[in-house]
């Protein structure tokens, strides 16, 4: 089965990339509880009551990558409201030709999955806020 992956192109370098990933409260969400900008970091996202997750930050590559694996987690909308337990968030950063692309990889979050739909099109709302956040200066978090 397929990772949900997707990917984008910039024309920030990479270190505008990797600080606005780093920034999460910046594209995610503003009541970000914990830290997001170093190896063995830990945070813990709410939306509403829909979802929980608690993110350990597992590898940490200035200007190259990061890497989240989700420890503990609860979505509300599926059956299994762990599904997101022990999945990978990868952010892979590639410089070519004077543009930064941004690879996202959710390794574990694949179309079996009964949150899928719903997940993908979350990360997809989120990496726009992300994008915005690094070509502008402002993303769209959750408040």
């Amino acid at each position: 089965m397929t990772d949900f992956t997707t990917s984008f192109t910039v024309t920030q370098t990479p270190q505008q990339v990797f600080d606005a990933v780093t920034n999460v409260r910046g594209w995610w969400s503003e009541s970000l509880e914990g830290a997001s900008k170093q190896q063995s970091d830990e945070f813990v996202y709410r939306h509403k009551d829909v979802h929980y997750s608690k993110h350990l930050l597992t590898e940490v590559v200035p200007l190259k990558k990061v890497v989240w694996l989700t420890t503990d987690g609860s979505i509300n909308f599926v059956n299994d409201k762990t599904e997101w337990n022990g999945t990978t968030v990868v952010f892979d950063i590639e410089e070519k030709g004077g543009q930064t692309t941004l690879w996202f990889t959710h390794i574990g979050l694949v179309p079996a999955l009964d949150c899928y739909e719903g997940c993908s099109g979350g990360w997809n709302y989120y990496l726009q806020s992300l994008r915005n956040l690094i070509t502008t200066g402002k993303g769209n978090p959750d408040l």
